[in-house]
């Protein structure tokens, strides 16, 4: 029993060490050192083997289990940016925005405009809309993008394009920024659609052939640290954006990155993560891998009090679930 013991010790070390790698990517950027970006993928799996471990050293009546459970205290806000539980918040709402990547409609336009139709929000974010003009019962989309759209109920006054990518095979990062005049007030919406991994379902489906298995998973890393880089340039020129607002802030869209990552971190410095606030349940938003992936966000700034937090688990018009929330504004 004892060599078990030591076993499942070092196995409890070891995820100890991984998690903590998770913390360091609010410190450290890809560009020096990438494979910490990685860990956030698995940081599901390896918190449930942390917790599995910690309650058999409870179980088996060790003092080494109350290290564990105060050490776990750590994790505890990463956890809520995957799963929370959030009190219901007593704040009235009076602005309702929906995120949405629709994978360039292939689930059928009309039903995509009768889901948001019925939602009556005042802002509409689309990502990966193929450049399609969808009609929304009264909402505008004022400028034109080939991968992202912003509708909206409220006069548009200001717009610019901090990337511009093109719906194709070699489609890439768009994002922009639009300034919106809410009752008197400008808000600075920024809808955005971070640098893809193009990946296809049998890229990263492995088959149990040992060789084949771990070709995928080389080319898997092969894709993902390359990005992980473009995102970090991609993330200064957004946050430079974000920092010169004279307004209020609302960052939103497909970041292709889970929460606890860099581009999470940094992108949401100085913001406050809607789902975070008074999320409820699963903040999982892309289901395509039937694995638990977070990728889909609403960041605001201090003055915007978030007041409700849905994913759609429901509505199967993308491989992505849409994302409505609401707020408070003055």
């Amino acid at each position: 029993m004892k060599i078990f013991r030591l076993i499942f010790l070092i196995l409890h070390l070891g995820l100890l060490l991984l998690l903590t790698g998770v913390l360091l990517n609010a410190y450290i950027p890809p560009k020096i050192f990438p494979w910490f970006n990685l860990l956030p993928l698995g940081f599901p799996i390896l918190v449930v083997g942390y917790i599995l471990l910690t309650f058999f050293w409870i179980f088996s009546w060790k003092k080494r289990a109350f290290v564990f459970m105060f050490l776990g205290l750590f994790f505890l806000n990463p956890v809520k940016r995957w799963v929370n539980y959030s009190s219901e918040s007593k704040e009235t709402a009076n602005l309702k925005i929906v995120t949405f990547n629709v994978k360039g409609g292939k689930f059928g336009p009309e039903n995509i405009e009768k889901f948001i139709n019925e939602q009556n929000a005042d802002i509409v974010l689309i990502q990966e809309d193929a450049d399609y003009e969808y009609q929304f019962n009264n909402l505008e989309k004022k400028y034109k993008n080939p991968i992202v759209g912003t509708y909206s109920k409220y006069k548009q006054v200001f717009h610019k394009e901090l990337f511009a990518g093109m719906y194709n095979e070699d489609f890439n990062a768009s994002v922009e920024l639009t300034d919106i005049e809410i009752k008197g007030k400008t808000y600075r919406i920024i809808n955005t659609y971070l640098q893809p991994f193009k990946f296809e379902k049998s890229m990263v489906k492995l088959n149990g052939n040992s060789e084949q298995d771990e070709q995928k998973v080389k080319s898997i890393v092969k894709r993902l640290i390359p990005t992980f880089k473009k995102h970090q340039e991609q993330i200064a020129t957004i946050r430079q954006n974000i920092e010169d607002s004279p307004y209020p802030v609302i960052l939103v869209g497909d970041l292709n990155s889970v929460p606890n990552s860099y581009e999470y971190y940094h992108l949401g410095t100085g913001l406050k993560d809607a789902f975070y606030e008074v999320g409820r349940g699963s903040g999982t938003s892309f289901h395509d891998y039937k694995y638990p992936l977070r990728i889909d966000y609403i960041f605001t700034s201090e003055s915007i009090k978030p007041v409700s937090y849905t994913v759609d688990h429901s509505v199967n018009l993308s491989d992505h679930f849409p994302v409505i929330a609401t707020f408070k504004i003055d």
